[in-house]
Formats: C-alpha cells, structure tokens, sequence
C-alpha cells in the first residue's frame, strides 16, 4: 500500500497547528498571520494536482513521443448532460527502445477520429500484436513537446504494430 498521500496529509495538517499556535502565540502584526495564513492554504491547492497525479488520476498532459498502447477507456460525448466526451489511454512511454516500468493513463480530448483510431489499436493488442504510437507536432507548429497541449486536436497519433522480437539463435 502506498501511504504516501497519509504521510503528507499528515505533514500538512501539522503545518497548519504549527501556524495556529504561531498566529495565536505570537504579537507579529495582523497582516503577516493573515499573510502566513494564505501562503499555506496555497500551498495545499497546488499540493491537491500532485496528490491526483500520485494517486493514478488521468494526466492531461501530453502523451510521450513513442509508446505502448495498453488500453483504452472511452467517454462519448452527450450534448443533453453537457459532457464534453474524453479517451483515457493507458500507455508505457519508450525510453531508451524499452518500454517505461509502469504505465501512466492520459486524459485525451473526444475526436471520432482517434476514437476509431485508439479502438482499432486495443483490438489488435488482445489478439496479441503490440501496438506501438507515437505522436507528431501540427505541421507548421513548433516541435517541443513541453508546447503542446492534451487537448490540442493538432497533435497527430499514429498507431502501428510492434516490430517482431529477434530471438538470438541457437
């Protein structure tokens, strides 16, 4: 079990006593606690984006350059409820011509396109044919990945079968 997000609830429950007993303990002018006091519930705000992203939550970040495709959780688009409609994929990143040590799931924006597209590669995973991705910069765009956005309906998936392992001889 992973008692990480515990520790450091903990952690941040133990700085807010902290500042409680200063606020109340001390005689600093009135702007510094009410100061104190909102540098730290800022920071349990931008600590909320890491707690989700260390408990398995869908990133909505970029998906890698080159990756393993291992499944696919599809959200279609409903206009009566409002919902906008998602694919999360489940992918492990290349590094180094070898797959990553443990997937990571990706949030992607609704396109029919790659819906069609993300189907078609799950399907031939369970038959038994990896399936291997990568991903290109709109064309004209700029090609540093840390500019694209998830969402961007620019950024183009292709999904091709996995090279045959060579077996060394006998």
């Amino acid at each position: 079990m992973n008692d990480s997000p515990l520790i450091l609830a903990l952690c941040y429950a133990a700085v807010a006593f902290l500042l409680l007993v200063l606020c109340l303990a001390t005689r600093w002018p009135r702007w510094v606690k009410v100061g104190m006091i909102g540098v730290v519930s800022l920071s349990y705000l931008f600590a909320q984006s890491g707690f989700q992203r260390m408990l398995g939550w869908p990133a909505d970040e970029s998906l890698p350059e080159k990756f393993v495709v291992l499944a696919l959780v599809t959200q279609e688009p409903d206009k009566e409820r409002g919902i906008a409609g998602a694919l999360y994929l489940w992918v492990n990143a290349i590094q180094d011509n070898r797959p990553a040590p443990q997937p990571r799931a990706y949030r992607l924006a609704y396109r029919k396109d790659l819906h069609a597209l993300l189907n078609d590669a799950v399907r031939k995973s369970r038959q038994g044919i990896s399936q291997i991705g990568s991903t290109e910069a709109p064309a004209g765009g700029k090609a540093g990945s840390w500019l694209r956005s998830a969402a961007d309906p620019n950024v183009k998936i292709r999904i091709s079968d996995a090279p045959s392992p060579s077996l060394p001889e006998k």
